[in-house]
């Protein structure tokens, strides 16, 4: 996809979550509708979800609101690509997941992956938000400044 064309996707995208979302502090709501807009407006997304951090257990992401193929339940911080974003709260662009150490494969056809911590407004780490795709190289500088801009605009409010 050209990126004129992805930008343009992801303002849209911005407007409507922005509109739907405006004033929702439940955040699995949130979650859900980030999921299925981001999932329904991107053709290349196969996968587009967050993974939680659990307050139960210390250092550990959850499973939460996703659109795809079944998720990991479970992801330590610090392994694979979600547990290094959230280990590091640094986006990971990966163009190749199958070159990334300690990748986990929770679906073999992913080929591609960009995950964006998810911060709350009191400066915590809440969650990550996670995009996969079966091509290769499909996320650049253009998907993540537009991601991690609305997961600001979203969840840190």
């Amino acid at each position: 996809m050209q990126t004129d064309q992805k930008k343009a996707l992801y303002e849209e995208a911005q407007k409507e979550l922005i509109s739907i979302t405006e004033g929702e502090t439940n955040v699995p709501a949130l979650m859900a509708t980030v999921s299925c807009v981001l999932s329904q407006k991107f053709d290349y997304y196969f996968w587009t979800g967050f993974y939680n951090v659990d307050p139960e257990k210390e250092n550990e992401l959850v499973v939460g609101p996703y659109q795809g193929t079944l998720g990991c339940l479970r992801i330590p911080f610090g392994r694979g690509v979600c547990g290094a974003a959230a280990s590091t709260r640094e986006t990971q662009v990966v163009a190749d997941v199958h070159a990334f150490p300690g990748h986990i494969a929770c679906d073999s056809r992913t080929n591609s992956e960009i995950v964006v911590p998810v911060i709350n407004a009191d400066g915590q780490l809440i969650a990550v938000l996670d995009v996969d795709s079966v091509e290769h190289n499909s996320f650049d500088q253009t998907d993540r400044i537009a991601l991690e801009t609305l997961m600001q605009r979203i969840f840190a409010q």
